[in-house]
C-alpha cells in the first residue's frame, strides 16, 4: 500500500501498518534536496499518527544511499530553505515516536549521513562509505557536528568533521557508527524489526523510544538551532564557501583565500 503523491520517495506500510518503509528515490546518488526533505517530513508526520506503528525503515534506491545534500541549493537564497528542510527531517527522525532503522549501501555522505545519524539502528554493507566531507567544500556539517560525537565519541568525530575522513562500513561498525554489517542491509534491518520490535507493545515502544533520548533532547535542539543559524548567516557568506560550491560544480580543485 503506497500513500501520497511523492516524486522523490516511496512510502509503504507493511506488517499491517506496524512498519512504515520510506524509500529514497532521488535519482543517481539520491541527492537530498529541499523537495525530498519536504516529502520525508510529510511521511514522518503521517507516521506519527498511527498508534499501531512500531518502526520506520529508511532505505534508498540504487547503489548509493546518498551523495549528500544538493550542492547547487547551497546558493544564496536557496541555502536557507534547504537547510531548514533538512534540519526538520533530522529533528523529526531524532524525535521519532518509534525506532527508526536505516539500510546503507555505497556512499552515505554529508547530508545523507545527517539523515542516517538520528536513526536508532543503522545497518550497512562492509564497503559502504560514510562521512561528512563538507570541510573539503569550505563548509561544516551542522547536524553531523551535533550527532556524530554521540555515535563515535569526540576524538573520531572531530577527525571526521575537521578533515573530511570517510569510513568504510567495517570501520564505521568498529567505531559504533554502524550497528550491523550485512551484504543485504535492507533484509537485515527487516529481520531486526521482526525479531525485536514487532512482538512489542506499540504503546510501550513509544514511551521507551522517548525515554531513551530524554537527556539529549534539549541539548540536541539547542545546538541544531544555533549551528543552523551559523551555517546560513556566517559560513555561507564566506568567499571560501562559495568557492567550494563553484569548484564542485566546475569539477576543479578549490582555491582558498581564507576569507
Amino acid at each position: 500500500m503506497t500513500h501520497g503523491a511523492h516524486t522523490k520517495i516511496t512510502v509503504e506500510a507493511t506488517h499491517e501498518g506496524r512498519r512504515l518503509r520510506i524509500l529514497l528515490r532521488g535519482g543517481k546518488g539520491n541527492v537530498i534536496d529541499t523537495a525530498m526533505c519536504h516529502e520525508i517530513a510529510a511521511a514522518l508526520h503521517d507516521a506519527a499518527m498511527n498508534p499501531h506503528l512500531r518502526c520506520i525503515a529508511i532505505e534508498a534506491e540504487g547503489n548509493h544511499f546518498s551523495f549528500g545534500a544538493s550542492v547547487p541549493e547551497h546558493a544564496p537564497g536557496l541555502v536557507g530553505p534547504m537547510l531548514a528542510a533538512l534540519e526538520y527531517v533530522v529533528v523529526g527522525l531524532f524525535r521519532s515516536p518509534v525506532p527508526v532503522t536505516c539500510a546503507v549501501r555505497g556512499a552515505c555522505l554529508g547530508g545523507g549521513l545527517e539523515v542516517v545519524l538520528p536513526c536508532h539502528r543503522i545497518v550497512a554493507t562492509a564497503d559502504a562509505k560514510l562521512g561528512c566531507p563538507e570541510i573539503t567544500l569550505g563548509m561544516f556539517a551542522p547536524a553531523g557536528s551535533v550527532l556524530l560525537p554521540e555515535r563515535v565519541g569526540r576524538g573520531l568525530a572531530e577527525e571526521m568533521l575537521l578533515t573530511g575522513r570517510i569510513l568504510s562500513g567495517d570501520e564505521a561498525k568498529a567505531a559504533g557508527l554502524v550497528d550491523e554489517i550485512a551484504a543485504d542491509p535492507e533484509a537485515a534491518a527487516l529481520r531486526w524489526f521482526e525479531t525485536n520490535l514487532l512482538p512489542r507493545s506499540a504503546a510501550a515502544l513509544r514511551f521507551a523510544t522517548m525515554a531513551a533520548r530524554d537527556t539529549m533532547q534539549e541539548r540536541f535542539q539547542r545546538s541544531m538551532a544555533r549551528l543552523g543559524k551559523t551555517f546560513v548567516e556566517d559560513t555561507m557568506t564566506t568567499s571560501d564557501a562559495n568557492e567550494g560550491i563553484a569548484s564542485f560544480v566546475e569539477k576543479r580543485k578549490p582555491v582558498w583565500t581564507d576569507r
